[in-house]
């Protein structure tokens, strides 16, 4: 009883350092819809808390909670498809502005945010783990299950897609 509580409170810290990048994984994941993005964040953190003692302390926690969201995603996707027989709908524009940033920057971070948003999901989940939340290859296979290479082609593919939208040809 000990261990499980002393793991849930390691889950809980871990939570609490990542809830930020968690939650725009998972605003990633649900193609930018803030009311999914914020169910699947709270099922994951749930999810977590409920299978902590499944966590290796030591190991990266963020990439063992994202794994958590794909699960809960993918099995929420499969049921609404068996329910309404139709896919999810894109939400649109995302909106990240930053009172940090000045007003051109944030225009721009939209503008790229939007470009990204419209790759396919392989490729936008891997540009999100890769090149925002800093991931290995390795670690950005094991969090979506695929092999290493699928995340290299979708990244070659993304930056090709990225490229053509800036012009750079």
């Amino acid at each position: 009883m000990f261990i499980k509580k002393r793991r849930q409170a390691i889950v809980r810290q871990e939570l609490r350092k990542i809830r930020r990048r968690l939650w725009r994984f998972c605003l990633m994941r649900t193609n930018g819809n803030y009311t999914d993005a914020d169910d699947l964040f709270q099922a994951t953190a749930l999810r977590a808390l409920d299978k902590a003692r499944q966590f290796t302390p030591g190991s990266r926690f963020d990439n063992w909670a994202y794994a958590i969201a794909t699960s809960i995603w993918l099995n929420e996707l499969r049921s609404r498809n068996i329910r309404l027989g139709e896919g999810v709908d894109d939400t649109g524009e995302t909106d990240i502005a930053s009172k940090e940033m000045d007003a051109e920057t944030n225009i721009f971070a939209s503008q790229v945010l939007n470009q990204v948003m419209a790759l396919p999901d392989g490729q936008k989940l891997a540009v999100l783990l890769v090149y925002v939340e800093g991931n290995t290859y390795n670690e950005a296979a094991k969090v979506l299950d695929v092999p290493v290479g699928t995340i290299m082609s979708r990244l070659a593919a993304a930056r090709k897609k990225l490229k053509l939208w800036a012009g750079e040809v």
